[in-house]
């Protein structure tokens, strides 16, 4: 796996197809492989597909210390930087979402597009702060538990009641408890990035999960309302999508990038 370093971290990374650079963001607790590997093939005919794990998730090194999502968006666009000269297509899913808007905040020379799936752009809202606090907290107290509980949140209950333990796996990774997720946690606990948005200049899709319990669809409905000219649509999937829907991200995904 090609690897780069960002300001001290060594920063792990996978690239596949020909074409513009597609940059590929995973969310909380997750590897660009665990939330786009089986849609890669989907954006590769076209486009140079980029997807890098950014600090706390897969083999990427850091310091250990609480992370920032200006690090977390010049590691990502430092993978980028890695696989072409050109500006980038950026995907960002849950936390992801928030670090695609800081990369087009901090380097927007860098960023042609913007597609931003079950992101959210406040830190106050007490219901989605109550779910990330009760996640955190589970990590300490009771690893199964921690797991079960984040089980229930990322999917439908007729998703997730059909699914057989292979394909769950698949899904969550096992939702383990490991260190770099809680820091992440910890960042979407406090990440707030309601002051870039008005500034975003590049075009943007926003897109929603209807069924959303762990960032309900409200977050997205606001996304899209706070970044001028953005478009907006829905998915009928829970928070998370690529695994619950995959077929409609991606028809989402390529009809705004085409």
């Amino acid at each position: 796996m090609p690897r780069t370093t960002v300001d001290g971290t060594t920063v792990h990374y996978r690239t596949e197809g020909q074409g513009p650079g597609l940059l590929l963001v995973h969310g909380t607790g997750a590897t660009g492989e665990t939330n786009y590997g089986h849609l890669v093939k989907e954006f590769a005919d076209r486009h140079t597909v980029i997807f890098p794990d950014y600090a706390g998730s897969g083999d990427t090194v850091d310091d250990g210390s609480p992370l920032t999502l200006e690090q977390l968006a010049d590691q990502v666009l430092g993978a980028a930087d890695e696989a072409t000269d050109e500006p980038v297509d950026v995907v960002g899913f849950s936390l992801g979402a928030l670090v695609a808007v800081m990369a087009a905040a901090r380097r927007p020379e860098r960023v042609r597009r913007l597609v931003l799936v079950a992101g959210w752009a406040r830190n106050d809202d007490l219901r989605k702060r109550l779910g990330f606090t009760l996640w955190r907290r589970l990590a300490d107290l009771d690893p199964e538990l921690y797991s079960h509980y984040i089980s229930l949140l990322l999917f439908t209950p007729g998703f997730l009641a059909d699914l057989d333990a292979e394909t769950f796996d698949a899904a969550v990774g096992g939702a383990e408890v490991n260190e770099g997720t809680l820091r992440q946690i910890e960042l979407g606990l406090d990440a707030d990035i309601r002051e870039l948005l008005p500034a975003i200049g590049v075009p943007t899709l926003v897109v929603g999960c209807r069924h959303d319990q762990l960032v309900p669809v409200d977050h997205s409905r606001e996304l899209h309302e706070a970044i001028p000219r953005s478009t907006y649509l829905e998915i009928e999937s829970g928070h998370l999508v690529p695994a619950e829907a995959p077929d409609e991200l991606v028809d989402a995904i390529r009809n705004f990038l085409t």
